[in-house]
């Protein structure tokens, strides 16, 4: 398919560390399949040009920049260079977010702010510097990667990331409101218990799962899914890829679950 033909994408949080498939990259390849000119942006820089590196290995146009998503001049720059690169910005991807565990109590002040800094203030900044370049092409689709950890809790004491993507959810909703009339869409896409690099990089540094548990670790995390398995980085990037698409031309302000029936239950 080449639903993004002519159109370049910017994607926040391109890069995977530790090899493999994260969403980011995934999104990032996905997007440029389909046809788009996609801007990798990472917080390192090698991964942002991997991720860029692997698009052109494929045969498609991609451009790797490194910074900061918290940064409003370095997300500026960003999207600068898009504009200047393929002279324009029609698409965006926010994929930027970390845990950090701790419930009211025992969570610091210090983390709090800088998970809500990653994961909702980035989030903020890149729309509010992407979007009047997608007003000036006559209209664009920004896709925000929330989780189904904004609407039910999921049994992990991070409260400071349940409440940053719920945060993300309404900001979705009222920027697609606020921007319906000139043609900018706005989607968040929320996933499940997935297989990724930063999944089980999670498992490992916040639950203490060591390498050998890994196995047992993850059939019990697959077992908590109505399906009995895992998604992974390209259910979210496809997800993704619809709704930026004009398969999705009159769906805006709306939040899709892609979590294999967990949420059902709630």
């Amino acid at each position: 398919m080449e639903r993004f033909k002519g159109k370049t994408a910017l994607v926040i949080g391109a890069g995977t560390a530790g090899g493999g498939w994260g969403i980011g990259k995934a999104c990032a390849a996905q997007f440029a399949r389909e046809g788009a000119s996609v801007v990798c942006f990472d917080l390192d820089a090698r991964l942002a040009e991997e991720a860029a590196r692997t698009i052109r290995d494929e045969g498609g146009t991609a451009l790797g920049i490194g910074g900061n998503a918290t940064s409003s001049d370095e997300v500026k720059a960003a999207v600068d260079a898009a504009v200047a690169e393929f002279g324009g910005l029609d698409l965006l991807v926010n994929n930027v977010g970390i845990v950090v565990p701790g419930d009211v109590v025992e969570l610091s002040e210090e983390d709090f702010d800088k998970v809500f800094a990653v994961n909702l203030k980035s989030c903020f900044l890149s729309m509010k510097h992407a979007i009047p370049e997608m007003l000036a092409r006559g209209g664009g689709a920004v896709v925000n990667v929330s989780s189904i950890s904004s609407i039910r809790y999921l049994g992990k004491n991070y409260v400071a990331y349940y409440s940053s993507k719920a945060a993300m959810n309404q900001m979705t909703r009222v920027t697609a409101a606020e921007y319906a009339a000139r043609q900018v869409r706005v989607n968040a896409v929320l996933p499940g218990l997935m297989d990724t690099p930063m999944a089980r990089a999670s498992a490992q540094s916040n639950w203490g799962a060591s390498p050998e548990q890994m196995d047992e670790v993850w059939k019990a995390r697959a077992e908590r899914v109505p399906m009995k398995w895992l998604g992974d980085a390209w259910d979210i990037a496809r997800a993704s890829a619809f709704l930026a698409s004009d398969d999705a031309r009159f769906i805006t302000g709306q939040t899709l679950t892609v979590d294999g029936g967990m949420t059902l239950g709630c």
